[in-house]
Parts: C-alpha cells; structure tokens; sequence
C-alpha cells in the first residue's frame, strides 16, 4: 500500500479528473493534489503529466484511454520512461500488475453494471494487486459502504458524483476519496 498517497487522499480526497486540455489548465490552479488524466496520446502524455508535475500535482494518468497505446504492459513500460506519472488508472489486472512491479502507484478501475461484475469485483481487486479501487458510478453510498468493508483496498468512488450532498454520500459511506470531471467538485 502506498502510505503516502493515502494519507495524502485523507487530507485531500477529492481527486481532480481531467479530460481536455482545457481542464488541464483549469486544474493547474486548484488546491487539490491529484490528478487523473483521462485523455491523451503517446504523443501528448509526455507534456500534459510535465505541466502537471510542475504544478506540484500526484498524477495518475489512465491507461486505459490513452490513444496510440495497446492494452500491453509495453504501454506501462513507456509511460513509467517517458513521463514522470506517479502512478496509472486501469480496468486491466496485468497492467495494474506491471504498474506495480515498475514502482508505480495503482488503481484498479472497474465499473459496476450488475450484480456478477460486483460478485467478481471482490476476486479481480486482489489480483490486480492495485493500492486503491475506483467503482463507477459513484453514487451509490449502499454500495460504497459494502464494498469499503469488503475490500482489503481503499476505495475511490468516481462517476456521476455532482454536488456537494453526492461528496459527502460517497465520503462517508467509506470511500478513501472520489474522483471527478466536474470542476463545481473540484472547488469542495
């Protein structure tokens, strides 16, 4: 477990999610201190975690959504030698792996669409061998606080969190933070 991150997470659990070059340069001003970045390329990431890092900021960028990359731990190897991410976000278990192995921090990202994708969440999360686990939606506090119990991992709730009340749902439930695109959360 990455000790520094999650108290880091305790002080400030709102993560910042970004999508554009626009949120990037919207987030380089908040108080917040980590970073997911949901967009970029093989061309692109290079630039857009140095701008980040310069702002003093934790970034994680998700694997997943990168353009020009494979579903390949080779992906993992170039981003952890051609950027200085502090960590990835993932819904593929060898890439949280290899992540992993190369001094990376993880979360391992999955989303909750029905009952056999929360049944093989609990199996999947331990054998990614991710630091943290981010459910989609994040609205769900029943859950979040079932899940909180359940898992041996912090939990980050992401996804249709809007407002102030939704936060606070999803904190107290037992999410370790929440991650979210929408910057009326990002000033919380």
């Amino acid at each position: 477990m990455n000790t520094e991150l999650k108290n880091l997470l305790e002080e400030y659990p709102i993560i910042i999610a970004i999508k554009n070059d626009d949120d990037l340069s919207a987030c380089l001003s908040c108080d917040k201190k980590v970073v997911f970045v949901l967009y970029g390329s093989v061309i692109t990431i290079p630039a857009i975690v140095a701008r980040l890092k310069e702002a003093d900021k934790v970034v994680f960028v998700d694997i997943d959504l990168l353009d020009g990359l494979s579903a390949r731990e080779a992906a993992v190897d170039y981003l952890a030698r051609s950027t200085a991410a502090d960590g990835i976000v993932s819904t593929k278990a060898p890439l949280v792996r290899r992540a992993a192995a190369l001094g990376l921090a993880t979360v391992y990202r999955t989303f909750l669409l029905d009952s056999m994708a929360l049944r093989s969440l609990q199996k999947t999360a331990v054998q990614s061998g991710a630091d943290f686990v981010e459910i989609l939606p994040g609205v769900m506090p029943k859950l979040i606080g079932r899940l909180a119990a359940a898992l041996e991992k912090p939990l980050i709730a992401s996804g249709l969190l809007a407002d102030k009340e939704d936060v606070i749902a999803a904190l107290s439930a037992g999410a370790a933070a929440i991650s979210s695109t929408d910057r009326a959360v990002w000033e919380l």
